[in-house]
């Protein structure tokens, strides 16, 4: 054979090789290795919106459960959960923390709108992902100008105007009580009200009052809502003030029809707190299986959470939705890093988060997960329900897309 084609034949068999391997390399940003996978979680485990604090908890569990069948793809997940209060200022401070002096490779499920609107900005010049933030706020949507946030839930103009349309066609001639909010979260509600009622609005809206989240009730502004002579009420408010408006509502025997924010429609962590026979009627929106529903008491998805809360979070209430929350949104994560493979870089988190489309077991039956470079709103499909005394009646159509 000539010398020179034999040399040929090598060079190229070792080109071959080297570019197989460069094809299977590993790449690492700041916060992942061979063993590890460091990710980040900011939670309210005090404050007025402490209820939500159970979502961090349940996530870190269901990581606990990860990392005991062996991890993904050989690595273990080191979650580090820090408490903000529910203030923004403190949220700053502790994203900081945990992108600078942790060095997480993302951040994931932070909660609240206040709170992930005081970092937005920061995450994004950083170039480290904010994902699947755990708030419905419709700017979370944004892959144009805030490329490295996205959100996870259906967004809450797109919920409030399933309300809206629900009064049109049911009480067109209502007088709506709404009480919201003062913050992003509250306003993002109420403006995908006001902009589904349209010209009604003004006329139709004959209460419309807003509180603090550092109030420590609401009960006079349930008591001016009843004088107004609404007979129906939209209230927009975490789960501490939710408890409150149906305690309150019962209280003072004001019987409006009463649309609750999806956020809030958990019956362990505000109905109970509420008295049940004070929530009969109260109609919100759902996309998660509910966990009191009797009706998924054999359903396999629901004995699989049922297994995983006994055997790794024995503490979390069984009656509370945000623990199925959490559960969903851990299982989507892991989605993400299992597609990611060997590539964890965060613009490549970034590219997988935005290449999704798979159902979740315990997501109601016709909802899924689907996103696209211009859609980061992974989940955006959810039904009416109606609260029984003991638990949800969904009725109505999916909505959403």
């Amino acid at each position: 054979m000539d010398r020179r084609l034999f040399g040929a034949g090598v060079a190229g068999i070792a080109a071959a090789l080297i570019s197989g391997t460069a094809i299977a390399q590993k790449k690492y940003d700041t916060g992942a290795n061979d063993k590890e996978i460091k990710i980040g979680n900011i939670m309210p485990y005090s404050g007025p919106a402490s209820a939500y604090g159970t979502i961090g908890k349940v996530i870190g569990a269901y990581f606990d459960k990860v990392n005991a069948e062996g991890g993904i793809n050989g690595r273990k997940i080191k979650f580090i959960t820090l408490d903000d209060g529910y203030n923004p200022a403190k949220t700053v401070e502790q994203a900081r923390k945990l992108v600078e002096e942790e060095e997480v490779l993302f951040l994931f499920n932070t909660l609240g709108t206040p709170p992930n609107s005081a970092i937005h900005r920061y995450m994004n010049q950083k170039k480290v992902p904010q994902l699947f933030v755990a708030t419905g706020a419709t700017k979370w949507g944004d892959p144009k100008n805030f490329p490295w946030t996205m959100g996870w839930q259906p967004n809450y103009q797109a919920e409030s105007k399933i309300y809206a349309a629900h009064i049109l066609e049911t009480k067109p001639n209502a007088k709506i009580a709404v009480i919201y909010q003062n913050d992003d979260y509250g306003k993002d509600y109420l403006k995908g009200f006001e902009d589904a009622l349209g010209d009604k609005a003004k006329t139709m809206i004959v209460s419309k009052l807003s509180y603090e989240v550092t109030d420590p009730t609401i009960d006079s502004q349930m008591v001016t809502m009843k004088a107004s002579g609404a007979d129906v009420f939209f209230n927009i408010t975490t789960p501490k003030f939710a408890a409150q408006a149906i305690k309150k509502a019962a209280e003072i025997g004001w019987k409006p029809v009463h649309y609750l924010n999806n956020v809030s429609a958990s019956v362990g962590s505000v109905l109970v707190p509420a008295g049940l026979d004070n929530a009969v009627g109260v109609i919100s929106t759902q996309y998660l299986k509910d966990p009191t529903d009797p009706q998924w008491v054999n359903d396999k998805a629901y004995l699989d959470w049922l297994v995983f809360m006994r055997g790794f979070y024995k503490s979390g209430d069984l009656k509370d939705a945000s623990n199925v929350f959490g559960y969903n949104v851990a299982q989507g994560v892991v989605k993400v890093l299992q597609q990611a493979g060997n590539d964890l870089t965060r613009a490549n988190i970034m590219k997988q988060a935005a290449n999704l489309e798979f159902e979740l077991p315990m997501l109601l039956p016709g909802i899924n997960v689907k996103t696209g470079p211009d859609d980061f709103f992974p989940i955006e499909r959810e039904q009416l329900i109606r609260f029984n005394g003991k638990s949800w009646d969904r009725f109505g159509k999916v909505y959403g897309r």
